[in-house]
């Protein structure tokens, strides 16, 4: 594998920086503000079904997140929300969206010492103004080769992303915290998979399975690679 590997993608989210944990706490408030109408449990419910039913039209991202919280709570009350919580369910969203940027463990000293050595992709789901200034913040701009945001993560769209860098998927590694998304994609590609699990992650993002894979690597930290590529 040392031999083979040119590309090194990283996801973003969750992978370089935190996130779902910023989410998960939005929904909280969220709930809170609507615990008049139903159970929090059930509000939540209801805005993941929400999110899921509007997927294909908004994307990931903060932006199609608030869109589905006033959706959601618009439902919820039966189209009598006051306009305070309106504007409250807003200013949730445009908290998410100035998030100072929370580097995750080992990202930094890995980076550093894979520059140089591989071509460097970040390879992400989300909103590009989002993704972009959270990049742009985050310090890291520079260690990488190519940005990629992508509208989703699946074989198809990992198929585009080697066209554009013309990297055969056998030299091509994914590293990223959703086995749905980062992983399974790439080694169906016939690329080299590396899950790194977060604390939390999206329902939507859950993928359940003992995978084994001889392409497959599992770690607990992302710098925890350089044993496997150094």
């Amino acid at each position: 594998m040392k031999n083979k590997i040119t590309t090194i993608a990283f996801d973003a989210d969750d992978t370089l920086w935190a996130n779902e944990s910023y989410f998960q706490e939005a929904e909280k408030q969220f709930c809170l503000l609507l615990e008049n109408y139903l159970p929090q449990h059930t509000v939540s419910q209801e805005l993941f079904a929400t999110e899921m039913k509007n997927l294909h039209l908004y994307g990931y991202g903060i932006k199609g997140f608030m869109l589905c919280m006033i959706e959601t709570a618009n439902r919820i009350s039966e189209n009598k929300l006051p306009v305070e919580i309106i504007n409250q369910i807003i200013a949730i969203g445009h908290e998410l969206l100035q998030k100072p940027i929370e580097l995750l463990p080992g990202v930094t000293e890995t980076l550093t010492q894979l520059k140089g050595n591989y071509r460097l992709v970040v390879a992400t789901k989300g909103d590009l103004l989002d993704q972009e200034r959270k990049l742009k913040n985050s310090g890291l701009e520079d260690y990488f080769h190519h940005i990629e945001i992508m509208s989703d993560k699946k074989e198809k769209d990992y198929r585009k992303l080697l066209k554009h860098l013309d990297c055969a998927p056998d030299r091509f590694m994914m590293l990223g915290n959703s086995l749905k998304s980062d992983i399974l994609p790439v080694l169906e590609l016939g690329g080299f998979g590396v899950h790194i699990p977060y604390h939390v992650t999206w329902t939507h993002e859950q993928h359940e399975v003992n995978l084994e894979h001889e392409r497959f690597i599992a770690l607990q930290r992302v710098d925890e690679i350089l044993t496997h590529l150094g």
